[in-house]
């Protein structure tokens, strides 16, 4: 599998070991982070449908910019740093939903945006503190 981040590309955190639960395909990216194999955003959300969890989608995306042109290196480092941002929430997926190239006065840079997504079996979402003692739970049980 390509770890070549685009835009509709999933990562999941692999502590809850969600992916590992539904069968779906990942490869490590960074940290906890794995790059879901499933295509995109949506393809992920019909395959969790049919297996009856959910996926829901937070409104609001998060933003990373850096100098310099698109790169799988640079861009690594901006979606390191909104998952920093993003973090205590405590979602299990981030979806890119932008990676934009521009020039300023002949400077290259780069804006990566993406939106927190969120698999679980209820349909209606957890709150914060659930889905942390969720998180909690789960690492335990790896051991």
């Amino acid at each position: 599998m390509s770890q070549e981040i685009q835009v509709g590309t999933v990562l999941i955190d692999n502590r809850a070991s969600i992916a590992q639960a539904l069968g779906i395909e990942s490869e490590g990216y960074v940290g906890t982070w794995s790059v879901v194999g499933a295509g995109n955003g949506f393809s992920l959300d019909r395959k969790l449908r049919a297996a009856g969890w959910n996926f829901f989608f937070m409104a609001g995306a998060a933003k990373a910019m850096f100098f310099g042109s698109v790169g799988a290196k640079n861009i690594r480092k901006a979606l390191k740093r909104i998952l920093a941002e993003t973090s205590d929430h405590n979602f299990n997926c981030l979806e890119v939903t932008g990676i934009t190239a521009k020039h300023f006065l002949g400077v290259p840079y780069t804006s990566v945006s993406a939106n927190c997504r969120h698999i679980q079996h209820s349909c209606r979402l957890d709150d914060i503190q659930q889905r942390r003692t969720n998180q909690k739970d789960a690492k335990w049980a790896r051991g």
